[in-house]
């Protein structure tokens, strides 16, 4: 079994708790105007490489001791699912803890096969609302929605994030919704929200036409509301 990998990252320490090989898969669902990571989204690119599970992992035990874990992105690292359950089935065996990072588009209520491997996800709530939604990625967020809690109910949702920029949405109306979503789960265990301020740089030009960075008021004040909700693990980048 080969997946189609875009890049694999030593070290990390934004991708998940501690020090982390992350691997960007390559394939996505979602057509994100403001992506950050626009040439994972094709099926391939002059710089991916076919890859067996054995072959990253070959990659990853390099970094052993000096990592805790690994984190999978893209991408949409679920589009690969059976290569992602090999791969973290061979990074369990070698005690290292196992992150999905995804958009949250895949069954994981229908596969317990790759909620045995892995030990959480880190799911981008791209916008609360459907039409936001759609707007930004071209696809609809019930599966989204539905998956993200199901996941926090299994006590597998480690993190939330969401990309602010004032011409999106309304970002105090979204982040306000959000957190009401979660905010029974993070009682119960503790979610991390990252909030993401859009930045122009690597973003497909064609696509960020009048979108501005927010203000540095603006994204504290989304920090407050989510910590008024009970959520204590919130990083602004």
């Amino acid at each position: 079994m080969e997946a189609v990998v875009n890049k694999i990252i030593p070290f990390s320490a934004v991708d998940g708790p501690g020090n982390r090989t992350a691997i960007f898969l390559q394939g996505c669902n979602f057509n994100c105007q403001y992506c950050h990571n626009p040439e994972t989204i094709g099926k391939k690119n002059p710089y991916t490489k076919l890859m067996t599970p054995e072959e990253v992992m070959a990659e990853v035990k390099k970094n052993i001791p000096f990592v805790r874990g690994i984190t999978v992105s893209g991408g949409e690292c679920t589009l690969q699912a059976d290569f992602l359950k090999e791969l973290f089935t061979l990074a369990k065996e070698k005690g290292l803890t196992t992150l999905a990072d995804s958009n949250g588009s895949y069954a994981f209520d229908k596969d317990p096969e790759l909620l045995s491997v892995m030990d959480g996800a880190m799911i981008d709530i791209k916008a609360f609302f459907l039409e936001d939604h759609k707007r930004i990625t071209g696809q609809g967020n019930e599966v989204v929605l539905r998956q993200s809690r199901f996941l926090a109910e299994q006590g597998k949702l480690f993190e939330i994030r969401t990309v602010i920029s004032p011409e999106l949405f309304d970002a105090k109306e979204t982040v306000n919704q959000i957190c009401r979503f979660f905010e029974e789960y993070n009682k119960k265990k503790s979610i991390r929200y990252k909030l993401i301020a859009f930045r122009p740089m690597g973003v497909r030009k064609a696509y960020v036409k009048g979108l501005t960075v927010p203000e540095e008021a603006l994204m504290n004040e989304l920090k407050s509301i989510a910590r008024s909700y009970g959520f204590t693990d919130i990083i602004i980048i």
